[in-house]
């Protein structure tokens, strides 16, 4: 094996942050979880909160992964689309605009629609992708060569728009799907009516969904989060790490391979609670084992479940998370002194079903750590009492880095 006293694991539960709830005792869904592993290195380290996205800019996976990892959003950040892009290894011109775009369930494509479903029931990706495929042969006349479907996993795709950045299509602005669950979507179908030849495509896509020959319970296309092609610099560069990024999400693959870091495929990897934990594991250690110096490891599970509004599902995430990532981890490296870097991107509050700016609790431990924070937990409570924040969030990698004695402080 490498030697561990340079290896630094960063866990991220995306969304495990939450608030207290009454069907919980008054507790949230990271203190209702019997969490023995976190609340171990809770007890080790140092527990704080972290702001991961910025004032000016939405609570989104893709600004506060991208502050996670180590870079400033406000400055690298394009647009969801192009990191997802980025994760497809797609070849795109400068003056592309790239879109994420889900299949999604609406009662009906109209502004007297309503948002249902931003998974389509987490369409399976062979139905996802046959449904696209469709769609790209019955669209071709109207898409002609400005529009372009990408397949992605399960309901989350890519929709390119060639040579279209500097046009009017980089203003549109229309919400993510997750973000309006159960609610009218007039204002985005107004928003798209302002498009006319995106629009047109969009309509026409509704109706040939509708036909009775689609299983699934996909009914509507919804472009969002466009961008130019994403640039990040080299990760070992600025870090001076060699780093891996293992998760089931195009969002975080994206990142990674966009800053240069090996990006690791696990079969069986889902971005549910049924994924491949055990996969995730394996994958982590090969790395080290293989010479590799920092591992960000990403399970989708808990935000999942916060978007389906399941109290007891996003418990039940969170204590996988614990015993089946972070157990074994520590268990594989704790004594050779590897540092640990636990915590989640964002808040997704049962109660909101969606993403909150809520800053994030935190724990940095390592064997030999001389002056834990004290706290007997991880969670949102424990961490705020200990006064420690990180403010701005891109700055809480290089922070731990340093904390951790795997970079030199500066003078």
């Amino acid at each position: 094996m490498s030697d561990a006293s340079r290896t630094f694991l960063f866990l991220v539960g995306d969304g495990m942050g939450d608030w207290p709830m009454d069907e919980l005792g008054g507790k949230t869904a990271l203190q209702a979880a019997h969490t023995p592993n976190m609340d171990r290195l809770a007890g080790l380290g140092l527990t704080g909160l972290c702001r991961t996205v910025p004032d000016t800019m939405p609570p989104g996976s893709d600004v506060a992964n991208m502050a996670l990892m180590g870079f400033d959003p406000i400055v690298h950040h394009t647009g969801r689309g192009p990191i997802e892009a980025a994760a497809q290894g797609l070849e795109l011109g400068e003056n592309d605009l790239v879109f994420r775009l889900n299949l999604v369930t609406v009662s009906e494509f109209s502004a007297d629609g309503v948002m249902r479903d931003y998974s389509s029931g987490h369409i399976k990706t062979e139905d996802a992708t046959a449904l696209l495929e469709k769609l790209s042969t019955e669209l071709a006349d109207l898409m002609g060569d400005d529009f372009e479907f990408y397949p992605g996993v399960q309901y989350r795709h890519l929709l390119v728009a060639r040579d279209a950045a500097d046009g009017p299509l980089s203003d549109l602005f229309t919400n993510p799907p997750h973000d309006i669950l159960d609610q009218p979507i007039v204002n985005d179908i107004t928003e798209f009516e302002e498009y006319p030849e995106l629009h047109a495509v969009l309509k026409k896509a509704a109706e040939i969904l509708a036909s009775p020959d689609n299983p699934t319970k996909a009914n509507a296309l919804w472009p969002w989060g466009q961008g130019r092609p994403l640039i990040l610099p080299p990760f070992v560069q600025t870090y001076g790490m060699r780093g891996a990024v293992i998760s089931a999400v195009d969002l975080v693959k994206g990142l990674g391979r966009a800053a240069g870091m090996r990006v690791m495929d696990i079969e069986g990897a889902t971005g549910l609670l049924d994924t491949n934990y055990e996969g995730k594991v394996q994958a982590a250690l090969d790395f080290i084992n293989g010479g590799g110096e920092l591992v960000f490891l990403h399970v989708e599970a808990p935000d999942e479940c916060g978007h389906g509004g399941v109290a007891s599902e996003k418990v039940e995430s969170i204590e996988r998370f614990d015993k089946r990532i972070v157990g074994p981890l520590m268990d594989a490296l704790w004594e050779s002194n590897a540092a640990f870097l636990l915590g989640c991107d964002h808040f997704t509050p049962i109660a909101e079903r969606t993403h909150t700016k809520d800053p994030i609790p935190f724990v940095l431990a390592w064997k030999g750590c001389e002056n834990p924070s004290g706290v007997a937990e991880y969670s949102e409570a424990a961490a705020a009492s200990t006064g420690l924040m990180i403010d701005p969030g891109f700055e809480l990698i290089g922070w731990a880095l340093t904390e951790s004695g795997l970079r030199e402080k500066k003078k």
